[in-house]
C-alpha cells in the first residue's frame, strides 16, 4: 500500500489557522478531489471536524483518542496503525491531516501530495519538514484568478527509496 500525504500550504509551511485553513482556493478543493477520489482518507477528529461531514466517494477513517467516538459514514479508530489496517488492500491511502497526524505519518509517508502556494500568512499549524530525499515527479502551476486569490503550484513528491 502506498501511503500518501496530500496537504496545502502557505510559505513557511502553514497549513492552518485556528482549525481552519486560512485561505479558500477552489482550484486546490479540485485538486485535492482529484487526487484523493476513490480511495481511503484519513485524518483526525479536528479536520473531520473542521470539515463537517464525510468525504462522497471516499472511504473516510478518522483517528480520535475517544473510544466512545460514533460517526455516522466513517470508521473511527485510535491510532495510525488501525487506519492502515481499516484501508484494507487499498492500493493508496491518502493522509488528509491535521498537523499532528501529519507528524505522526511522515516517517512513513511514500508520497507527498502537496499544493505550494505563494503567500505569506498567518498561522497556528505547519507541515512538517519534509527534508531531503524526495524526487519531484509532477508540478503544474495554476495563476491566481477572479475566484483563487494566490498563485499555487500541486506538487507530487516520492520517496527516493521508494522509486529505486
Amino acid at each position: 500500500m502506498i501511503i500518501s500525504m496530500i496537504a496545502a500550504m502557505a510559505s513557511d509551511r502553514i497549513i492552518g489557522k485556528d482549525n481552519q485553513m486560512p485561505w479558500h482556493l477552489p482550484a486546490d478543493f479540485v485538486w485535492f478531489k482529484r487526487c484523493t477520489m476513490g480511495k481511503p482518507v484519513v485524518m483526525g477528529r479536528k479536520t473531520y471536524q473542521s470539515i463537517g461531514r464525510p468525504l462522497p466517494g471516499r472511504q473516510n477513517i478518522v483517528i480520535s483518542r475517544d473510544p466512545n467516538l460514533v460517526i455516522e459514514g466513517v470508521d473511527v479508530v485510535n491510532s495510525i496503525d488501525a487506519a492502515l489496517d481499516k484501508a484494507g488492500a487499498a492500493q493508496e491511502v491518502m493522509i488528509i491531516g491535521g498537523g499532528s497526524i501529519y507528524a505522526e505519518c511522515l516517517p512513513r509517508a511514500d508520497k507527498l501530495y502537496v499544493t505550494l502556494i505563494d503567500a505569506h500568512l498567518d498561522g497556528d499549524t505547519q507541515f512538517p519538514d519534509w527534508g531531503t530525499g524526495w524526487l519531484e515527479t509532477h508540478r503544474e502551476q495554476y495563476h491566481s484568478d477572479e475566484k483563487n486569490q494566490y498563485d499555487m503550484d500541486f506538487v507530487i513528491l516520492e520517496r527516493e527509496s521508494v522509486r529505486e
